[in-house]
């Protein structure tokens, strides 16, 4: 049996997550980002005690299928960006979605716009920007090693995005004292 979770970005929440199914003795197989698996199903009262734990810890179960795949959406791309696996990816984003989810791309598409109020482009992009973000202010990699990270075609391309969704070019980010920088899991 499979649950859904809301707002598990890291591996910080898979360990925070499994924890509050540990601590309400269910059986559990795996928990990934945003999903646990189970063993067997929680009775109605270890429901109740792990729904207000999550909802305690930031996050919540979701219970509605559709909203269960926008989310399903939302980790793939977090997946993509945020932990390096944009760097292996040789398909296109919408094929790679399609493939992942078993699931035609304009119907992922359509629902994702529906649920989420931007579009599935829109949220990857706001995505390699904040990685962008994080990678210009811990100073790790040149603009150059950025741009071929995050699959942009030029420095130049990934320079445009950056200043067209911050207002800032790359390096003035970077000389600001005050960062601004936006959790993952509320883009």
């Amino acid at each position: 049996m499979q649950l859904n979770i809301k707002n598990m970005v890291c591996p910080r929440c898979i360990k925070s997550v499994a924890g509050i199914f540990q601590a309400a003795g269910a059986a559990v197989r795996e928990v990934k980002l945003g999903a646990v698996i189970l063993q067997e199903p929680l009775s109605p009262e270890k429901l109740l005690s792990v729904r207000e734990a999550l909802e305690a810890e930031g996050f919540a179960l979701i219970d509605d299928q559709r909203a269960a795949l926008v989310e399903q959406v939302k980790n793939l791309v977090i997946g993509l960006v945020h932990f390096g696996e944009l760097d292996e990816k040789k398909e296109n984003l919408s094929e790679y979605l399609s493939r992942r989810l078993h699931k035609d791309y304009t119907y992922i598409t359509n629902l994702f716009s529906s649920i989420a109020d931007t579009t599935i482009e829109q949220y990857f992009i706001l995505q390699k920007i904040e990685k962008v973000k994080e990678w210009l202010v811990y100073d790790e990699l040149t603009l150059s090693e950025m741009a071929f990270k995050l699959g942009y075609s030029s420095v130049a391309h990934l320079s445009g995005q950056f200043k067209k969704i911050t207002g800032l070019t790359p390096t003035r980010f970077k000389k600001l004292k005050d960062h601004h920088r936006k959790k993952i899991d509320t883009l």
